[in-house]
């Protein structure tokens, strides 16, 4: 079985990104005369800068919640030091692989004399508390919620214990076995990273991370279209549905195109047509300036600050 997934895996990215392109292709040529006709006012550029430095922000607070991580691990890196490396090796999930940033943030730990694999762990740990904000979040503003209740019990109550040490622990570390195969390092053993307590205030930090997100999706959506506030916990579900597809699903790096597929799906038949494909394109762009910003306001922070590179010491005159 294994040898089979290992066969259709490199297939299988292929597949997902020539069936999400297609749909989008599709739905762009049914709906272009609707999407042609969305016209920006003078309110909606000041929406579309409202949404750019909530975007922006979104990545800075996450850099942070990153930090945080390593301390939940039981090891503390520096705070500066540590959002830099984040913001800087962000805009690399837009290189082919979609695991260079990983490998970045990894390489930099290593620098700081932490185990290999207490660095991967913590790496690797980030995009499952995001994938269980995103799913909390999806369940908590999930428009069949009133109709079918049921799901809050039975969802949310699975993914908040699935975060407890006992049960977190051994996904990662398997995680991390994979991840280690493909960094050169003469350190493979993973033995000293663990959880020592519930990962509590990193998955609230992601959970403002998804709501940051989710409120620039808003206001892009609002520079295009009026959207009354009786529709925001819909936005805010199908957004973190599609956030988290484009997290998971095995295909174009940094989400493109599954993230647009998946929210244009759930928002085609509930938001005016034009409007939502205006919205999630305009989002793409301002998303991938905003983390080319971060980047760049991390490299000038460093040159700044570079005596604060831990290991780095003054030099005696």
């Amino acid at each position: 079985m294994k040898l089979l997934l290992s066969r259709i895996k490199p297939y299988l990215r292929w597949f997902v990104l020539g069936a999400t392109i297609f749909f989008l292709v599709a739905t762009l040529r049914d709906r272009a005369a609707e999407a042609t006709e969305v016209r920006i006012a003078a309110s909606g550029w000041i929406d579309l800068a409202i949404a750019f430095f909530v975007t922006l922000l979104a990545h800075i607070w996450s850099s942070w919640v990153w930090v945080q991580i390593f301390k939940t691990l039981g090891r503390s890196i520096p705070v500066q030091w540590g959002m830099r490396v984040y913001l800087k090796t962000n805009i690399a999930k837009y290189l082919p692989g979609n695991v260079w940033h990983f490998t970045g943030r990894i390489v930099a730990l290593k620098k700081t004399d932490m185990p290999v694999g207490m660095a991967v762990f913590g790496t690797l740990l980030e995009p499952l508390l995001m994938a269980a904000a995103a799913l909390i979040v999806a369940v908590a503003g999930s428009p069949f919620v009133d109709d079918i209740p049921i799901v809050i019990y039975i969802i949310l109550p699975g993914v908040l214990l699935g975060l407890h040490p006992r049960c977190l622990d051994p996904i990662v570390r398997r995680l991390a076995k994979g991840k280690l195969r493909k960094i050169e390092t003469e350190d493979n053993n993973i033995s000293p990273a663990s959880l020592y307590r519930y990962p509590l205030v990193p998955l609230l930090g992601e959970l403002g991370f998804l709501l940051c997100r989710g409120a620039g999706v808003i206001f892009a959506l609002l520079a295009v279209s009026a959207v009354g506030w009786d529709r925001v916990p819909l936005l805010l579900s199908a957004f973190s549905v599609a956030w988290l597809l484009g997290l998971a699903v095995p295909g174009a790096p940094g989400g493109i195109g599954v993230f647009e597929a998946t929210a244009v799906a759930l928002l085609l038949d509930r938001v005016p047509s034009g409007a939502i494909l205006a919205a999630i394109v305009l989002y793409r762009l301002i998303s991938i300036l905003a983390e080319a910003v971060a980047a760049g306001l991390a490299v000038l922070w460093e040159t700044q600050v570079s005596n604060n590179v831990p290991g780095n010491k003054p030099r005696q005159k």
